[in-house]
């Protein structure tokens, strides 16, 4: 099997996951980089560089039986191009991961946001309570051993249960592909309307990704999202098998009395599958959000069997994600952290979280907006987003499968947003070194520094603490732009 773009978050953990199971698996990407390594020490073979010879021999004689893309993929890719001229067999990478699902006990996590975090929740649960499931998560996994060591291992896994975990993608209808024993849907607020053209079309997505769970599965729903809770009672009045969670008052499982912390979350569950008994859930992670993902997971393991004292306690085992408020390093004692936050809702959780962790010190956001269309769509959205932030530093926007749109660039959202709710400033820079520059100019002692966004962004954090690290040693760092010269 040939995986094009191997290197890519969702694709990278499918190769690893068919070369657990024995497949003969290789792959190519654009360029090199640690998850390539990663791959390689796995057995995979790699190559920097797409190329048709990768899978067809001079004579066009087929070198592969299938080949695996994401929608990232374009028809233009000359491995694409020569697997179709040839007559392989081409899968989308949500079809190799339902057919790794045949046979097991799936679990599908969907939702606009959460899905990475609920996900890696379920699975260190499911751990805790004695379960080794099988997981394939768009992002590494944060783990802390007996000794209390932290640590991150990759987003694939093959356990040795028959339980299989998996984020769910709705940005391209892919999840459509599952047929999951449990269906977890942490909410369903529209995005990916590049891709959908309308709300209307986003939900009645999540309304066939319900349908298709298989016979004898439940639908996992958070009440106290507006999307979710409509196809939740849709669902079950259709005849299908739901739980809900959340602090409605509506909801199956209730969660009450959330306190967050600087760096950690705590809350009450009880009800539905947990019983009357209010069982207290702690997390050392920050964000009220975070209480919910971790009832999605709870409420998850025990319809997998675990008993509701177990998982509720093994919810604390806990550590994180990869790229979601990822602590970085600290360096002249500013700490960085980096988060894929890329949409309007996310950047306003990670902010409320990131505030009882930035104590007396500010918050100084170094932003990259993902997607043309997503950055015109909800410009407003962001900027009231990004006022929760003491100083605010927009970079150009990380194009991905979309054609460069001249119209719309970091002023987009900083010509909506002028100052910060706090009254810092406000700067749009195009160049993202440049932004990364500017960022860690601002940082003062005592500051956090987040760099957020799904692209390239994740690379800026090591940039602000090596200029960081030099201005404690004395050396003289970049200076830092007034806002009135980057204004858009």
């Amino acid at each position: 099997m040939h995986l094009v773009g191997v290197g890519g978050a969702g694709v990278s953990v499918v190769a690893r996951l068919l070369a657990a199971r024995g497949a003969d698996v290789q792959g190519s990407d654009a360029t090199a980089g640690p998850a390539l390594e990663a791959l390689r020490a796995d057995g995979v073979r790699v190559w920097v560089g797409h190329d048709a010879a990768h899978v067809v021999g001079p004579d066009g004689a087929p070198l592969v039986d299938t080949v695996v893309v994401s929608s990232a993929v374009r028809d233009t890719n000359p491995e694409l191009a020569a697997a179709r001229a040839a007559g392989i067999r081409v899968l989308h990478r949500s079809q190799a991961l339902a057919s790794l699902m045949l046979g097991r006990r799936a679990v599908a996590v969907a939702g606009a946001h959460g899905k990475t975090t609920t996900s890696a929740m379920v699975a260190t649960v499911l751990r805790a309570c004695g379960v080794d499931a099988s997981f394939a998560i768009g992002g590494t996994v944060r783990v802390r051993d007996a000794e209390g060591r932290e640590g991150a291992v990759p987003g694939g896994h093959l356990g040795a249960s028959d339980v299989l975990v998996a984020e769910a993608d709705e940005s391209d209808g892919s999840f459509l592909n599952y047929a999951p024993t449990v269906a977890v849907v942490t909410n369903v607020e529209p995005d990916h309307l590049d891709h959908y053209g309308s709300r209307e079309a986003f939900e009645q997505a999540f309304e066939e990704f319900a349908g298709r769970i298989a016979e004898g599965g439940t639908l996992v729903a958070c009440a106290d999202d507006a999307g979710s809770a409509t196809l939740a009672a849709a669902h079950r009045t259709a005849g299908g098998a739901v739980v809900t969670y959340g602090e409605a008052a509506g909801a199956d499982v209730r969660v009450r009395d959330v306190v967050v912390g600087p760096g950690t979350v705590s809350a009450v569950v009880s009800g539905g599958l947990l019983g009357d008994a209010s069982r207290e859930l702690r997390l050392d992670v920050p964000g009220a959000h975070n209480a919910l993902n971790a009832t999605a997971a709870v409420v998850t393991a025990v319809l997998l069997g675990a008993e509701p004292g177990a998982a509720v306690r093994g919810a604390a085992s806990f550590v994180g994600t990869g790229r979601r408020f990822e602590p970085k390093g600290e360096a002249d004692g500013v700490r960085v952290f980096d988060s894929y936050d890329h949409h309007p809702t996310e950047v306003e959780a990670l902010l409320r979280a990131a505030r009882p962790v930035a104590g007396d010190g500010r918050i100084v956001v170094l932003f990259q907006p993902h997607l043309y269309s997503r950055t015109r769509i909800f410009a407003d959205r962001f900027a009231a987003a990004l006022a929760l932030a003491d100083e605010v530093v927009v970079t150009g926007v990380y194009r991905a499968r979309e054609d460069v749109d001249p119209s719309v660039g970091p002023h987009t959202i900083t010509d909506l947003l002028e100052r910060t709710s706090s009254g810092g400033g406000v700067r749009a820079i195009e160049d993202r070194l440049e932004a990364a520059h500017v960022a860690s100019a601002l940082a003062r002692p005592g500051d956090l520094v987040l760099t957020v966004g799904a692209g390239d962004v994740t690379e800026l954090g090591p940039v602000v603490l090596a200029d960081l690290a030099a201005r404690g040693s004395g050396v003289a760092s970049p200076p830092a732009a007034a806002p009135d010269e980057t204004m858009g």
